[in-house]
């Protein structure tokens, strides 16, 4: 790792992910809801914090989200935002 903080770090995303994030973060989600979580906040504080137990085991849901990694869930949520919300023109 570069501790040249001058220079910005360029992550470069894997083209090959056999498990779609926007398929991984539906399947999570309605498994949140069914259990009656709040799901938004229980994502927010996997991505935060790391913690696979923010997610329920039911349906499955705990194992298929840690398929994916953090930073790519991260990245979905972000590319859906500007989508969405900022490219209007």
């Amino acid at each position: 790792m570069n501790n040249d903080l001058s220079h910005t770090q360029i992550i470069r995303p894997l083209q090959d992910s056999s498990l779609a994030v926007t398929e991984v973060l539906e399947r999570v989600y309605e498994a949140l809801t069914e259990k009656g979580y709040n799901p938004i906040s229980q994502i927010v504080g996997y991505i935060m914090s790391g913690d696979p137990t923010y997610i329920t085991s039911f349906k499955g849901a705990r194992s298929l989200i840690m398929k994916v990694e953090r930073d790519e869930i991260l990245e979905e949520l972000m590319r859906n935002y500007v989508e969405t919300k900022l490219k209007k023109a």
